[in-house]
């Protein structure tokens, strides 16, 4: 399998242990702020960021889990939380701490952001789909 994205470019050789790990990420990121917009009025920022800052600790969790069996995997998670995720991150954590979630300027400014991360998170599970051959639950419509 070859994967080429704006970020990575790259042959692939997924093995089952490759699979599960990244099964389990792509259930992380279809059930959290990552890949499901989210209302101008509704949320908060903060718990926002959170969830998206949680992706690294389920990340290691699932490559430790999985072992060096999951190396392709890792390869993907790896770029992805370093090139695409922590920018995102590092800047928010800063600009909260800071009390940026106080100014309704900076709220509108985070959200824009995390709509862009929201993009490219959802390409990144798209591709995770791809590389585990199952359908993409992201293209379901609502069924009630």
């Amino acid at each position: 399998m070859k994967i080429k994205t704006a970020f990575l470019e790259a042959d692939f050789s997924p093995k089952d242990s490759d699979k599960d790990a990244a099964w389990d990420m792509y259930i992380e990121l279809l059930t959290r702020i990552t890949s499901q917009p989210i209302a101008d009025d509704h949320g908060l920022e903060k718990m926002a960021l959170e969830s998206i800052y949680s992706l690294f600790g389920i990340t290691r969790v699932i490559i430790k889990q999985n072992g060096r069996s999951c190396e392709e995997f890792a390869k993907i998670a790896i770029v992805i939380l370093n090139q695409v995720i922590r920018p995102f991150t590092a800047k928010w954590h800063k600009l909260s701490e800071e009390g940026a979630f106080n100014d309704i300027q900076k709220c509108q400014e985070f959200r824009l952001e995390l709509k862009e991360l929201q993009s490219k998170l959802l390409n990144y599970s798209k591709m995770i789909a791809s590389f585990i051959d199952i359908e993409d639950f992201s293209e379901l419509e609502d069924v009630l």
